[in-house]
């Protein structure tokens, strides 16, 4: 089970980790949080990859082995448009708040990683009231940057990853750094998994070396 956050890691790498692993990888992406409700239903996995707080909770509640925690990597929030429309100003903390004010809509999914984030900025540039009727939540994977691939949302709010290489969207940039929050990922291994050596050799092969050069051309930074 994988989060969103590092789907685009994963999908390219797939083909290396299934050699290190020797076993073929069925993958499911979804958010953070809706894989956890997964897990806590009882949905069998072998390893999983989420935040770290949802991944620490789980490891609390028993659902994954117990020293099990392995960081890697950590990414910021960004700001996208439809492909090819004008890029909006958000260099500047007013900036920002003047473009989230001017927008005729605002995508996001309010069960992703980056959620609480983008609450809290919106509320610390006191502007949460003002734009609430601007906001189109959606809490299926990739819905809030499908919004904005097709016109029906001006904006969407995202991890950088899951806007930059989403396809229709482009990525304005990434959230001043005044309200810049980032969002840190960790792998671990479920404590009934029913193949907990391939589940192993995959998280040493995600936190290895050679995986480095990919998490920094997909917008992530190792830990």
């Amino acid at each position: 089970m994988i989060s969103d956050g590092m789907k685009t890691v994963v999908e390219e790498l797939t083909p290396q980790i299934e050699h290190s692993i020797g076993r073929k990888l069925a993958a499911q992406f979804n958010s953070s949080k809706n894989l956890r409700d997964k897990i806590q239903a009882g949905e069998p996995f072998d390893a999983a990859i989420l935040t770290s707080d949802v991944l620490n909770d789980l490891i609390k509640q028993g659902k994954i082995a117990a020293g099990g925690h392995a960081e890697i990597s950590r990414t910021g929030m960004g700001i996208g448009v439809r492909a090819g429309a004008p890029k909006p100003d958000i260099t500047t903390p007013e900036a920002l708040k003047r473009t989230l004010l001017n927008a005729k809509s605002i995508s996001f999914n309010p069960t992703g990683a980056s959620a609480a984030h983008t609450y809290d900025m919106l509320a610390r540039l006191g502007i949460s009231e003002a734009i609430k009727p601007k906001l189109m939540l959606d809490a299926e994977a990739g819905r809030p940057q499908m919004n904005v691939a097709g016109g029906k949302a001006e904006l969407v709010i995202s991890l950088i990853p899951e806007i930059r290489f989403f396809p229709g969207v482009d990525l304005v940039g990434p959230v001043t750094s005044e309200f810049q929050s980032y969002v840190n990922f960790a792998g671990g291994i479920a404590t009934d998994a029913h193949d907990k050596d391939a589940a192993k050799a995959l998280i040493q092969f995600i936190t290895g070396p050679g995986v480095v050069p990919v998490l920094k051309a997909k917008g992530m930074e190792p830990r």
